[in-house]
């Protein structure tokens, strides 16, 4: 597995033979790259970083310093097998932040392409975040966790194993994740309770005027109008079709740990089939 003669490793970094750099890596002093890691082209890796065994980089990742990846799962489960973290392109991962590969073995974590990844924070065993995802700051997501692309998590956020968030939601800061966040919607307080629609992030993704105003139609029919779940998502594919409220019912008919409700005092989760939305 062989290091390509145009990456640059510094004179103190310590690379395993059997690690695969690819072409026009740059890995920075006193990094530790142990066996069975491959790094794709043009990956930069700041001053120590350390990279464990099973760890797979694509192409055009930036890792700051203090960054360890593909660490022992925090989870007492883990019998020592071999599992994975695989990383894909394009990812800016922040100073201080852990990611770990998966429990079982030949299990996964996985993060997409072109994620911004910000500092201090961890990403728990076999989760899967998507493509072009924010997670900032002091951010901890425990094992299991699905993030859907686009989405925005905000610094401080904690989520619950199992969890899964929807494209283009985005969640406030130091909120408390227990449930499953619906798509393109906002959400916040400590305890996590949906807000609104997720203007902001909409229109930055180009959303047409009339994509916007039919999810708005399918945030008042779940949070607002009395319907139970199942009365407000067949309302929704009546009154609002289009393929992003479609996707909407999708992700609620397959949540297991249920969706998150909207709520003064604190969310609720309220599984698919009961009633009302509203206190």
């Amino acid at each position: 597995m062989p290091i390509d003669p145009s990456a640059y490793l510094a004179p103190t970094a310590r690379v395993h033979p059997y690690a695969s750099i690819g072409p026009h890596c740059h890995v920075g002093e006193f990094c530790v790259i142990e066996s069975d890691v491959e790094i794709g082209v043009g990956c930069m890796l700041e001053p120590y970083v350390y990279i464990k065994r099973f760890t797979t980089l694509g192409d055009y990742n930036e890792i700051s310093s203090g960054t360890v990846l593909g660490t022992n799962p925090l989870d007492k489960a883990f019998q020592g097998g071999r599992s994975y973290l695989r990383i894909g392109n394009n990812n800016r991962i922040r100073e201080h932040f852990t990611i770990s590969r998966g429990t079982q073995p030949e299990s996964e974590t996985r993060i997409g392409n072109g994620n911004y990844i910000m500092t201090s924070g961890h990403i728990a065993h076999n989760c899967t975040l998507w493509n072009d995802i924010v997670v900032a700051s002091c951010a901890l997501v425990a094992g299991h966790v699905e993030i859907e692309s686009q989405a925005f998590i905000s610094g401080g956020v904690v989520i619950h194993q199992h969890s899964r968030i929807g494209r283009l939601a985005m969640v406030g800061g130091n909120t408390r994740v227990n449930s499953d966040l619906p798509p393109y919607f906002l959400y916040s307080d400590f305890n996590v309770a949906a807000k609104s629609v997720n203007l902001v992030g909409l229109r930055r993704a180009g959303f047409l005027r009339e994509e916007i105003q039919a999810l708005k139609a399918a945030f008042r029919l779940l949070y607002k109008s009395g319907l139970n779940r199942r009365e407000a998502l067949q309302r929704i594919l009546l009154e609002a079709p289009s393929d992003h409220t479609r996707h909407v019912v999708d992700f609620i008919e397959q949540s297991k740990r249920g969706i998150c409700g909207m709520s003064r005092g604190g969310a609720e989760v309220i599984p698919f089939a009961e009633q009302p939305v509203d206190e």
